[in-house]
């Protein structure tokens, strides 16, 4: 049984539906990553855990137990939000220890908490201050320290990094990681960042109008996704409208040339137009033909973006066109814009997506 359940949560506002068929399973002490556009339902969902939402239909259970209509407080989970939400008033101690103090702790126990708290976060010298003499980042720990002294079931953050600047998020994001191992706790990350979601998740939960797109490991959804959206928001990928000509050998048509998928397509007659995605890193220019078993096709050279230490080319064949990443090498000439390309790529490297292509 898993620590934390959720089964089949539908969640509707008025006439629009916000979560449609949630599923989720999460093991004691995994860290989940909620992964989206804005919109698409991840805040709703973790505030449905957080019990600040309640679903319409469905159930929520942590370690066996209904929560789904349990009161925010009941809950044992501590959260952590993208603003702070820091007591203006209180200094970083009392902060810390609030949730402690409502649940009528000891003073000597509270403070003990505190100072184990502040030490965690690396803030041991910093309990007397007060908010406004913090950094932003500096907050933040202040705020994922409150959420972690009540000691909770689940830990649940809501872009909690969204506010501040890049260095600090990624010094940042590898501390709550850390402090999560430490602690192992159960955890549930929503972002909208598809790098914060790949760095510090044990498994990415992919959404798009509140519906659940793709559930995997960070390798599983960057190497193989499974729809189109997943193909498109996370990393850069390039997807081409394929036509399947011999469904049993893997064989498919792009713009007229032919190419080979490294299994059999399952479900599709010849004939049937499907998606097709390839990544920019395993795709090689100036390739030999298809006889040593690599894909080629031709084209033309329709942009080259020069980004320091790659070069990203895109190349164009008929109506579509793909891009791929070159690294920089100061004694080669870079392509020319209109200059006949080939490229390569092998079998293995086209992922075939569940969704049918556009028409």
């Amino acid at each position: 049984m898993a620590f934390l359940e959720i089964n089949s949560v539908r969640k509707s506002f008025a006439q629009s539906v916000a979560v449609e068929n949630f599923d989720l399973q999460v093991e004691r002490g995994e860290f989940i990553s909620f992964l989206g556009p804005s919109g698409c339902g991840k805040t709703t969902t973790l505030r449905m855990i957080a019990g600040f939402e309640k679903p319409t239909s469905g159930e929520i259970r942590i370690n066996g137990v209904d929560m789904t209509y349990t009161p925010p407080n009941r809950r044992n989970v501590g959260m952590v939000f993208q603003s702070y939400a820091l007591f203006p008033n209180m200094t970083v101690a009392d902060n810390i220890g609030f949730g402690l103090k409502v649940a009528r702790k000891s003073a000597a126990d509270i403070k003990a908490r505190v100072a184990e708290m502040l030490r965690i976060v690396h803030l041991p010298e910093f309990g007397g201050r007060y908010p406004y003499q913090l950094s932003g980042g500096q907050q933040q720990r202040v705020a994922l320290a409150r959420a972690l002294a009540i000691q909770p079931q689940v830990l649940l953050l809501d872009e909690p990094l969204s506010a501040l600047d890049a260095k600090i998020r990624v010094s940042l994001r590898n501390e709550i990681r850390s402090i999560q191992r430490e602690l192992g706790i159960t955890t549930i990350y929503v972002t909208h960042d598809q790098e914060e979601a790949l760095s510090l998740s044990d498994r990415i939960v992919v959404m798009s109008n509140g519906r659940v797109e793709q559930i995997g490991t960070p390798f599983e959804i960057y190497n193989f996704p499974t729809t189109r959206f997943v193909a498109s928001f996370v990393g850069t990928l390039n997807v081409l409208t394929a036509t399947v000509t011999d469904p049993a050998r893997g064989r498919l048509s792009v713009a007229g040339q032919e190419i080979t998928a490294a299994k059999p397509i399952e479900g599709v007659p010849a004939n049937q137009s499907i998606s097709v995605a390839l990544r920019p890193e395993i795709i090689s220019m100036n390739g030999t033909p298809a006889s040593n078993g690599m894909n080629h096709i031709n084209g033309t050279v329709d942009d080259v973006m020069f980004l320091g230490p790659t070069m990203r080319v895109r190349v164009r064949f008929g109506d579509q066109a793909l891009q791929f990443d070159q690294f920089n090498n100061p004694h080669l000439n870079p392509p020319q814009q209109g200059q006949p390309i080939g490229v390569s790529f092998p079998p293995e490297a086209c992922l075939i997506l569940n969704d049918p292509a556009p028409r």
